[in-house]
């Protein structure tokens, strides 16, 4: 599989070219990161659009192989619905490969009676198992396996650095 080792500042650009689509259909009132992949680009946009409402959600797939991937997901963290009701919230991860974490948490959000917006880094539209469904915003399209900045010690020491096929 073709990788792509992504550097601070091309995050640093993805980040700002996002910001004004954003801001077309801000305010927020909400930030929902998804761990772990969420947690760095869903800080640098809760500084830059000053949303000061920040959550977090942790969500797990089973890899069972008779499930594959129409597994049904765990929330190992989600806030409680009393956090949401009512706020515009940004949901942030760093890609939508399969899609079925943004889908699963924007749900999730919207059930809490929030209004859910998607947000990625990277959009790998070939990947997605959702045809007519796609982030709301994202910085670029990719068809390669992106290695962000803050995973390359990983990837460098010898230790995997996870299945690309799993998000």
């Amino acid at each position: 599989m073709r990788h792509e080792v992504l550097t601070w500042a091309e995050v640093d650009k993805l980040v700002d070219s996002m910001i004004p689509q954003l801001r077309t259909v801000g305010p927020y009132d909400a930030i929902m990161m998804i761990t772990r992949g969420g947690l760095i680009p869903g800080g640098l946009l809760a500084e830059a659009l000053d949303i000061q409402h920040v959550l977090t959600a942790a969500v797990d797939f089973p890899s069972t192989e008779s499930a594959g991937l129409l597994a049904w997901p765990t929330f190992l963290q989600f806030p409680s619905s009393s956090l949401l009701v009512g706020r515009r919230t940004l949901i942030i991860d760093d890609v939508w490969g399969s899609g079925r974490t943004s889908a699963a948490v924007k749900g999730r959000v919207a059930s809490a009676g929030a209004t859910p917006f998607t947000c990625v880094l990277h959009f790998n539209p070939y990947r997605s198992l959702f045809n007519k469904t796609e982030p709301d915003f994202y910085g670029a399209i990719t068809d390669v396996y992106i290695i962000y900045p803050w995973e390359v010690d990983r990837g460098l020491r010898g230790i995997p650095m996870g299945d690309p096929e799993s998000n």
